[in-house]
């Protein structure tokens, strides 16, 4: 028999502070500060940021320390904290061809103006354990980085130059804000890049994944991959021009994709986008490729029906904090709706063992 269970703040101030136990784990090891998690961690700490839409490398590790490591958690942790923040003004579009870059490379150019600057990545490693970390061995002195010196010009540039590939479109009308405003459909091109910036990591590489298997006819190169930092600017109506309040990282990806023409386009290369807050090399390839796949219809291609096409199935289900939300929320108490569909069910299977005996009978 299913009975209701009964709680009560008491429980609940109880499962609050096991959960404070259980994050601060064994006393006899030295507790993990926030500003450890930020330097030591920073590509969790990027992610948080970035899919939190908010800039802030210690708050981003705080939410990390508070969620146990539950990068989902932290992010809504951030986001939650966001709506607190008074909003004073808007910042001008950052300007990522003057990125001063700390890596920055192209699959489609072997030699190109400003270099091929490897940086900080994981791509020519062996992926095999290294136990000297385990160790707490010292660290060696860092190489001279090789980052660039000035403004690099974005690969996509010398491609236009021909007219090999379709002109970046350019729109001076300010997009929606999909932080303050609901998302809505049809979701143009600005309101799907800023939904794609947010998106759940892991979701978005699948759907670029899948692009890449055939669904999707998406056969791209990565144009340029560049990570670096940028100034963000701010108009003063008293100044009547923009001053620089701050700079911020970002991972910028314009991929290349091979485009036979369709009834209202020649034949061209064509682009896609990714911009995302920190290192977020992975995400911003995935974005880059969501993105050039959700554009079949500006460009007249055919819908091959893949899922990285349907604009309402990305979108809607890309945002990990309304995924998790609706997920679990099913483990709260359902108890009166459970009840009342068991009785439901008890029901139409007296009726079904009634029916054949009835059937026997005549």
């Amino acid at each position: 028999m299913y009975v209701a269970v009964k709680g009560g703040e008491r429980a609940i101030q109880n499962a609050h502070a096991w959960l404070a136990e259980e994050r601060r784990g064994d006393r006899d090891v030295p507790e993990l500060g926030t500003a450890q998690i930020r330097e030591q961690l920073k590509l969790a700490v990027d992610r948080v940021m970035a899919e939190g839409s908010l800039y802030d490398p210690d708050l981003a590790a705080l939410a990390i320390k508070q969620a146990r490591g539950d990068l989902i958690e932290a992010i809504f942790l951030i986001r939650a904290y966001r709506t607190t923040l008074p909003r004073f003004g808007a910042s001008r579009p950052v300007d990522t061809a003057a990125m001063a870059c700390d890596r920055r490379i192209s699959a489609t150019f072997k030699d190109l103006p400003g270099g091929q600057i490897l940086g900080p990545t994981f791509d020519y490693t062996h992926r095999l354990l290294d136990f000297k970390l385990a160790a707490d061995g010292v660290v060696p002195d860092a190489p001279q980085q090789d980052a660039a010196t000035g403004p690099v010009p974005h690969v996509t540039g010398f491609l236009n130059r021909e007219g090999l590939i379709e002109e970046a479109p350019h729109d001076d009308t300010t997009p929606p804000d999909l932080t303050r405003e609901p998302l809505e459909m049809p979701a143009d091109r600005a309101l799907r890049l800023q939904a794609l910036t947010r998106a759940d990591e892991g979701f978005t590489l699948g759907l670029a994944y899948s692009t890449q298997r055939g669904y999707a006819r998406n056969h791209a190169f990565v144009g340029e991959l560049r990570i670096g930092t940028v100034a963000v600017e701010m108009e003063i109506p008293e100044l009547g021009f923009a001053v620089e309040i701050g700079e911020v990282t970002l991972t910028e990806c314009e991929t290349v994709n091979q485009f036979k023409g369709s009834k209202t386009e020649p034949p061209q290369f064509t682009r896609g986008y990714g911009l995302v807050f920190g290192q977020s090399e992975r995400k911003a390839i995935a974005m880059a490729l969501v993105d050039r796949a959700l554009r079949w219809q500006e460009l007249g291609e055919d819908d091959v029906g893949a899922p990285a096409q349907d604009a309402e199935f990305v979108l809607y289900h890309a945002d990990n904090i309304q995924a998790t939300g609706f997920l679990e929320h099913i483990k709260l108490p359902h108890y009166v709706d459970f009840q009342s569909e068991l009785e439901l069910v008890r029901k139409l299977r007296r009726t079904a063992g009634a029916a054949p005996a009835q059937e026997a009978a005549e």
